[in-house]
């Protein structure tokens, strides 16, 4: 028979079964083991890690620049403070396409390359992660409205208020004060890890004049706080923060009304005037003119303005009080008259003959007086007050450059004078070492003749021949120029003369200057107080043996520079001034009535009555109620 057919085989599909639920179980057994292991690993093992990591994800360290110190005058003036500034700046981070956000952004507000530069430099240097980068600042109330009106389709974007550097004064003290501008990568490689730290948050350095010299001062200590933030980076609270640290205020001994009074004085002139007051130092005025405007660099400056600058003929950024150099003429022969006596070359009674030049033995060169008929016979005090030429060439050359020099070093000349700023020009006090060194020639009889008037290679700026001149009027104490209130200046030896009548005896003869008969008579003329002074011009350029020097019939820019060195009351000296004043032919009737205008803002009270201010130190900080020709004098042309 046959077998009947078997469709199922229940015995074998019920082992199948079997065994693939046991796999099944023990599959999701496994799986289960691991997830509940990987749960153990990230909730248990690695809690501590990951909460970290959370933590960073949704609480941020944030640094808070402190606030810059306030600069005031020696009243209280504010002369440098912060205001509020509306900037835009960018979180990268969340930016998504930068240079698409950099083109919407643009279409909404100005942004022209300068601004693209600066913000392509700044995104590029170290930074926090999440920490914005300016793109413009000055934001107008109309920019800002369209940018918050947009602010939902321009991620990454913020607008923020910090306080920025201002100068109310503007131009005024703009060299002198300098400006702040956005620290650069240059400036951070320069710091140590340290000084890096207490700059994180802050924008701003300060780049020229008491602004760069000060900054450890003015900067303060940065400041942090912990914040948490959202999934897109809105803070939504503070959880932790350390107040920073406001830079220090800084009183500086400038005046305002001095400062007024100088810049004033050189009206639209090329220029520079520096006043001292000898007791003690302090710098009252310091002006380059022309200058600029200090609040156009804090930001950033645009190429317009920049380029304004810059191609000025008049060269309005430089600062010719502390870096120009100019031969000095003859505002230094009353200290080349000391040097001389002190040697022993000559003394109050010796006289010369004057015909209006000078020669040197076996040498058919004539150096010329600046008086072409010449003066007659002379003394050391008359050649002072008429500034003879023809006399100093005589004693300079018996005194040579090298002790021309020794002395003239004693009086700053050559060298800095050790102001609390940066960049200050030594000028030049040649000798015959200098001149092998600097030219790789020899030093000649000529060249000492020059030098004694003030020419030839003799150089110096109007903040040495002001700092000389406060020398002179304290009887060789030696003076450092200070601008801020509590700067310690090094200590140099005062000048000892071996006769200290001498300085008695040249301050009459720097007052005959301003009397009738002197080369700055001009300048004295109803003066409340006696003022000593010593007029000078300097050349712009050489005139040959056989040529006449005629201003009439030369471009303006190639006429002498006017000079002069001053200090009243010449009894008892309170300021002492130097001035400069380019291509204006002579110092007396042209320096001289700009030197008197500074001097009587120092000196006279608001009814003009002779009042002289104390020393620094006896100053009050409290801002004050109210603020507010021939040609006798051209002399120093060999």
């Amino acid at each position: 028979m046959r077998r009947p057919l078997t469709l199922k085989d229940h015995h074998h599909e019920q082992r199948i079964f079997s065994v693939r639920l046991v796999v099944g179980v023990f599959l999701v057994l496994l799986l289960t083991g691991i997830l509940i292991g990987r749960m153990i690993w990230l909730q248990v093992i690695e809690h501590n890690r990951y909460t970290t990591l959370s933590d960073n994800n949704r609480v941020q360290t944030q640094a808070v620049a402190p606030p810059r110190g306030l600069i005031t005058d020696r009243h209280g003036e504010i002369l440098a403070d912060n205001r509020p500034d509306f900037s835009l700046e960018i979180i990268i981070e969340q930016a998504g396409d930068l240079d698409q956000l950099l083109i919407e952004l643009g279409n909404l507000i100005e942004l022209d390359e300068g601004d693209r530069e600066r913000f392509e430099k700044r995104r590029r240097t170290a930074r926090r992660p999440w920490e914005p980068v300016p793109l413009r600042g000055r934001l107008t109330e109309e920019e800002i409205a369209r940018l918050v009106v947009n602010q939902h389709r321009l991620a990454g974007i913020r607008i923020s208020a910090d306080p920025i550097r201002h100068y109310p004064h503007g131009i005024l003290f703009s060299h002198v004060l300098g400006y702040v501008n956005r620290i650069n990568v240059q400036d951070l490689d320069a710091m140590t890890l340290d000084q890096q730290r207490n700059y994180a948050g802050t924008h701003f350095y300060g780049r020229s004049g008491i602004e760069r010299f000060y900054e450890d001062t003015l900067h303060g200590e940065v400041g942090y706080r912990q914040v948490e933030t959202n999934a897109r980076g809105r803070i939504l609270r503070v959880l932790e923060e350390q107040a920073p640290v406001p830079g220090k205020p800084l009183r500086l001994r400038l005046s305002m009304r001095v400062q007024q009074a100088a810049y004033d004085a050189l009206g639209e002139r090329r220029g520079a005037v520096v006043a001292i007051d000898p007791r003690d130092g302090s710098v009252l005025a310091f002006v380059s003119r022309p200058g600029f405007n200090p609040n156009l660099f804090v930001t950033g400056i645009s190429y317009k303005d920049y380029s304004a600058y810059r191609n000025d003929h008049d060269n309005p950024l430089f600062n010719r009080a502390l870096q120009g150099r100019y031969p000095p003429g003859s505002t230094i022969k009353p200290m080349y008259g000391l040097a001389g006596l002190d040697a022993g070359v000559t003394n109050w009674e010796r006289t010369i003959f004057d015909p209006g030049y000078y020669q040197l033995e076996n040498d058919p060169h004539r150096y010329r007086d600046w008086k072409r008929w010449g003066h007659g016979r002379v003394d050391l005090r008359l050649a002072v007050v008429q500034s003879c030429d023809t006399y100093f060439y005589d004693m300079g050359f018996k005194l040579g450059i090298e002790r021309m020099h020794r002395y003239m070093n004693q009086f700053s000349l050559g060298q800095p004078t050790g102001i609390d700023l940066y960049n200050e020009s030594s000028g030049i006090m040649p000798s015959k070492q200098w001149k092998k060194a600097a030219r790789g020639r020899p030093w000649f009889h000529g060249d000492t003749i020059n030098a004694s008037i003030g020419q030839g290679f003799v150089l110096a700026t109007p903040l040495q021949l002001a700092n000389a001149t406060a020398i002179m009027a304290s009887h060789g104490k030696q003076v450092i120029p200070t601008l801020a209130g509590d700067h310690q200046p090094v200590e140099r030896t005062d000048i000892v003369l071996n006769d200290q009548d001498n300085w008695e005896k040249m301050t009459e003869a720097m007052v005959g200057v301003t009397e009738l008969g002197g080369t700055a008579r001009a300048m004295a003329s109803g003066a409340k107080y006696d003022i000593a002074a010593k007029s000078g011009t300097a050349q712009v350029f050489s005139v040959g043996q056989d040529e006449t020097y005629n201003e009439d019939e030369l471009a303006e820019r190639l006429l002498d520079h006017a000079l002069l060195v001053s200090f009243a009351p010449a009894e008892k000296p309170a300021i002492a001034v130097a001035v400069l004043v380019e291509n204006g032919r002579h110092g007396g009737s042209t320096a001289g009535p700009v030197a008197r205008q500074v001097m009587d803002a120092w000196l006279l009270d608001q009814e003009g009555e002779l009042k002289v201010p104390p020393v620094f130190a006896n100053t009050p900080a409290t801002p004050p109620s109210n603020t507010a020709d021939d040609d006798s004098d051209q002399e120093d042309r060999p």
